[in-house]
């Protein structure tokens, strides 16, 4: 199976273009989504981060404005908090796949926020970029509730420039020419690789 790494800065519309490629038939791991279901009652990481990091859970559940506001600026707590957080996303993402190689898929779609800033690239086949110009991106994000401009600087400094993400891109899809062209350019990628042989996923189910 190959192994698609989708990503994008934020505010470039990689949401929608991973819908794009489920409209396709071709099944999508959202990093984010696994996050929110470990977070949930009953998730896997609720009672690992009651015993790290009390304050943050609320009714049987983690608060991510709470969890947020414990790690904030603590470089230690936040590495205690991706210590627990980063082994359980890794088991949901074996789960996912598994699932689709058993079930014959020919490709799956890893999203994944962070993928240069992580090192994720070394991890999948092939990288899709989901790109818009700066001034759309900033609009984007600046419309977004609780956003302003301060915290848009920040998060910016601290991803990998569009411009460089671009330059090691294996597919750009362009999200600023509106939904009609960026669904062309997926439907033009998963054409281009539909008989291209994944190599990744083999080493890492040996590894786990």
């Amino acid at each position: 199976m190959l192994l698609i790494g989708l990503t994008g800065s934020i505010g470039m519309g990689k949401s929608e273009t991973a819908k794009m490629f489920r409209e396709l038939g071709v099944p999508v791991y959202d990093a984010d989504a696994a996050v929110h279901k470990l977070y949930e009652k009953g998730g896997k990481a609720v009672e690992p981060l009651r015993a790290a990091f009390p304050s943050a859970i609320v009714d049987g559940a983690v608060d991510r404005k709470l969890l947020s506001r414990a790690v904030l600026g603590l470089p230690d707590e936040m590495k205690k908090l991706e210590a627990i957080v980063h082994p359980l996303v890794g088991e949901a993402q074996m789960e996912f796949l598994r699932e689709n190689m058993a079930a014959g898929k020919a490709m799956a779609v890893l999203d994944i926020p962070l993928l240069y800033e992580t090192g994720g690239e070394t991890r999948v086949d092939v990288v899709v970029v989901v790109s818009a110009p700066y001034d759309i991106q900033k609009t984007r994000v600046l419309a977004r509730p609780d956003m302003d401009e301060a915290k848009f600087a920040a998060i910016h400094a601290k991803q990998v420039p569009d411009a460089e993400k671009r330059k090691r891109a294996d597919f750009i899809v362009e999200s600023d020419k509106g939904l009609d062209h960026a669904r062309a350019q997926v439907a033009a990628i998963v054409d281009a690789l539909k008989n291209r042989e994944g190599k990744v996923l083999a080493a890492r189910l040996a590894k786990s």
